[in-house]
């Protein structure tokens, strides 16, 4: 993962939804890589992004999701400060509700931390309905 200036982005990860637990634990509610649907355009109701961070200091962190061409945003979130106690770790969580994808491909989900780009993460939206293209063959001959 990427670090800057003694900052250090544990991990992102993409799920339907996110709880704060007794104790200060989350709990990630479908969590995934992909999605699946069977139409398009297609709206998500509601998905969250979820990065962990290392160092200390306060920061200021922003998500956007961008078409593959990195040309187009498809949302972005409002800037939102975090703090980390020197030796400590922050979640930051980045809620989306109403998202329009307005075609199937692999979506640039980048997380900036002080205006400057930390990570980029690719998230596909797959066409599979009884409309969508059919895939080329990929069978192999060999056997495994």
């Amino acid at each position: 993962m990427e670090q800057t200036d003694g900052l250090k982005l544990v991990y992102t990860l993409f799920c339907d939804d996110v709880r704060l637990e007794v104790g200060n634990k989350l709990s990630l509610m479908g969590v995934f890589h992909q999605i699946v649907v069977h139409h398009f355009p297609v709206t998500l109701m509601k998905f969250a992004v979820v990065s962990q961070w290392r160092g200390e200091g306060r920061h200021l962190s922003e998500v956007r999701i961008l078409t593959e061409d990195r040309q187009q945003p498809v949302v972005l979130s409002e800037p939102a400060p975090f703090e980390i106690a020197p030796g400590g770790v922050a979640n930051n969580i980045s809620f989306f509700f109403n998202v329009e994808f307005p075609a199937p491909g692999k979506y640039r989900v980048q997380t900036l931390v002080n205006s400057t780009l930390a990570d980029e993460q690719e998230l596909t939206l797959i066409h599979a309905g009884p409309d969508a293209p059919t895939p080329p063959d990929t069978t192999s001959e060999a056997v495994n």
